[in-house]
C-alpha cells in the first residue's frame, strides 16, 4: 500500500545535523539533545543524511548506527525522510531497502550524478527503487549539486507512473514557477522546497506543501508555516524577513553546516561544532558576523 504523502508529509522538515566530538566521531549524546530540540520547536517531520547533514561524509555503518539511535529517540511523532543515494542504481536499492527496514516513513533519492543518465535511463533509476521498496520516494531535484536536469515533464512522468514517487524536493532555481509548472502538470505528487527555504513563502503560495530547511532555527520556519497556515501572510513576511540574512549566509557552499552548528553549541545543544573535511570550517570574522545574523533571525 502507498501512503498518502499529503497525510503524513506536509510541513517543516528540517534536514537533522550529524554532531561529531572534536576528534570527529560521532556524538549520540548532542543527537539526543538536538532531536528534542527540534521536535520541541514543532516541526512536522526530519530529513536524515541530506547535504545538510554532512551525509556525504558517513560511513554506511555510521548511517546504521545514527539512523537506529534517531528512530529510537524519535519513537514514531515525526515521520522520518532518510536520504538514500548512490551513483550506481543496484547500490542505491540496496541502501533504499535498508533504510526503509530500518525504519525510514519515506525516501529521498538524488538522481545518478557521476554517469548522468538520460531521461529513460532516470527513469528506469527510480522505477528500480520504487520496486524495491514499499515507502514513498522524493525525488531531489537539484542541479547545482548534481547538474543533472530533470524537466517538469520527466518528474510528472514519474509521478503518474512510477508507484511509489509520490513527492518531489524542488531544488532547481527558480524555484516557485517550477513548482507552479510542476503543480500543474502532477497535481498529485507533493511538493517540497530546500535550499534552506529561501524562497519557502513563494512555494507555498504555488501548491508547495513543505519545505526542508536546515536545522538551526527549526521554530522559526514552524512560525512562518503557522503564519500561513491561518492566512496571515504578512506576518509570516515579517519572521521571514528577519530570518533572512542568516539563512542567506548559510546558503555560502561549504560553510553553511559550519555556521549552524556553531549556532547549536551557543545554545547548548550541540558540544562541538565539529565539521568533517571537506566542509569547510567557520572561523575568525565570520564568527562575529555570524552571531549578529541570528540575533536577527530570532527577533
Amino acid at each position: 500500500m502507498v501512503y498518502s504523502s499529503f497525510l503524513f508529509m506536509r510541513g517543516v522538515f528540517p534536514i537533522l545535523a550529524t554532531p561529531f566530538h572534536d576528534d570527529g566521531s560521532l556524538d549520540f549524546d548532542s543527537l539526543d539533545r538536538l532531536i528534542d530540540y527540534t521536535l520541541d520547536a514543532g516541526v512536522h517531520g526530519l530529513g536524515l543524511f541530506g547535504n545538510a547533514s554532512e551525509g556525504y561524509t558517513l560511513l554506511a555503518e555510521e548511517r546504521i548506527d545514527l539512523l537506529r539511535r534517531i528512530v529510537k529517540r524519535v519513537n514514531g511523532r515525526v515521520p522520518l525522510v532518510v536520504s538514500a543515494n548512490h551513483t550506481g542504481t543496484d547500490a542505491a536499492v540496496r541502501i533504499s531497502v535498508e533504510a526503509q527496514d530500518q525504519g525510514a516513513d519515506a525516501l529521498m533519492v538524488l538522481p545518478p550524478y557521476l554517469l548522468k543518465p538520460d531521461g529513460d535511463g532516470l527513469f528506469f533509476y527510480f522505477d528500480a527503487i520504487s520496486k524495491a521498496v514499499r515507502i514513498p520516494i522524493m525525488v531531489q531535484d537539484a542541479p547545482l549539486l548534481t547538474t543533472v536536469a530533470m524537466p517538469t515533464p520527466l518528474l510528472a512522468r514519474m509521478g503518474r507512473e512510477i508507484e511509489h514517487v509520490t513527492l518531489v524536493k524542488v531544488e532547481a532555481p527558480p524555484t516557485a514557477p517550477k513548482i507552479s509548472a510542476l503543480h500543474t502538470a502532477a497535481p498529485d505528487l507533493g511538493l517540497f522546497g530546500g535550499l534552506n527555504g529561501q524562497f519557502f513563502i513563494e512555494e507555498m503560495e504555488r501548491g508547495a506543501i513543505g519545505t526542508m530547511p536546515n536545522n538551526d532555527i527549526p521554530a522559526v520556519f514552524v512560525a512562518i508555516w503557522n503564519a500561513m497556515e491561518s492566512g496571515n501572510k504578512g506576518e509570516a513576511w515579517r519572521i521571514f524577513s528577519n530570518a533572512l540574512p542568516l539563512l542567506r549566509y548559510e546558503l555560502q557552499p561549504g560553510l553553511g553546516v559550519s555556521a549552524m552548528k556553531h549556532n547549536m553549541v551557543k545554545r547548548g545543544i550541540l558540544a562541538s561544532a565539529r565539521v568533517r573535511h571537506p566542509t569547510s570550517t567557520l572561523a575568525g570574522t565570520g564568527l562575529q558576523e555570524l552571531e549578529l545574523l541570528r540575533s536577527m533571525a530570532e527577533a
